[in-house]
């Protein structure tokens, strides 16, 4: 057994004279020692060289579009933007499906789901106390006394022939990076502020609405005398109900960023006069 395969070895290894002559002069031309070791060998380094060239052309030249059943630029084009429009029609109908199911439940008379996408900001205003100090107890008792600094108003007490002559709270401090226009459909003003800043009542009156809508997120409307009428949208969350009486810096809500139509946390505030939009930064100090 080892003398056989000792001797196959050998075979492979027996060299092998490989001459080229000239047919005119029998001139000898070339002369190789060869052995089937080195041929296979030879062969097998070639084979491998052919086959590297030949994958490298097709992966990474144009040659791989003439291949059977390969995509050109065009198609793969088409396939990622087809894929685009697949993914916003999933969004689409999600957001239409949430809908539905919120609409739903508010004909039922149930509380709808809340979808806001700042997961941060939910659970964090169960804990939330606002509790009076003795100096604040003792400023709101002086300016209930002092009729003239009362940031509320009553028909019953007076009324007033404009509205430019009423005190009104400031919703929320901050800065206001998107004004009031009527030309652009704006009918109110857009208010940054700090991280879980509490919305405040402007002026005294009753909540008619405290809910949630599928573009404004979390939405509260006051009615107030002289036919006044506040609007606080894209709130994270809301702390009164419809039929709620407030005063005048009463917490309302709580600035988020609910709502389709929101581009970032902010307080988006409306004020209204006799169903018309008014400008708000002409009445208040933000």
């Amino acid at each position: 057994m080892g003398n056989n395969k000792k001797s196959f070895l050998e075979k492979f290894k027996h060299k092998y004279r490989l001459s080229i002559y000239r047919d005119e002069t029998y001139e000898e031309v070339l002369n190789l020692k060869l052995s089937k070791l080195n041929v296979f060998t030879l062969v097998g380094i070639i084979t491998i060289v052919f086959l590297t060239i030949v994958i490298s052309i097709i992966a990474y030249t144009p040659v791989r579009e003439f291949i059977p059943g390969y995509p050109d630029e065009t198609t793969v084009a088409h396939i990622q933007k087809n894929e685009f429009l697949l993914d916003s029609l999933e969004a689409e109908l999600s957001k239409r499906d949430r809908y539905f199911i919120n609409l739903k439940k508010i004909l039922s008379g149930e509380d709808p789901d809340n979808y806001d996408n700042y997961s941060d900001t939910g659970g964090r205003y169960e804990n939330i106390e606002f509790s009076r100090s003795a100096e604040d107890s003792l400023l709101r008792q002086m300016i209930g006394q002092e009729d003239q600094f009362s940031l509320s108003y009553s028909s019953a007490k007076r009324s007033v022939s404009s509205i430019s002559s009423i005190h009104f709270f400031p919703p929320i401090k901050g800065l206001v990076t998107n004004a009031f226009s009527t030309t652009n459909n704006h009918y109110g003003i857009d208010i940054v502020a700090a991280p879980n800043e509490v919305v405040k009542a402007v002026l005294e009156g009753t909540v008619i609405m405290s809910s949630w809508t599928l573009e404004t997120g979390w939405v509260i409307q006051i009615q107030h005398d002289n036919n006044l009428l506040s609007i606080y949208k894209h709130n994270a969350e809301l702390l009164k109900r419809q039929g709620d009486f407030v005063k005048a810096g009463d917490p309302i809500a709580i600035i988020g960023n609910s709502g389709e139509l929101t581009t970032g946390p902010h307080l988006h505030f409306e004020l209204w006069h006799n169903m018309a939009p008014i400008n708000p930064l002409e009445y208040i100090v933000f």
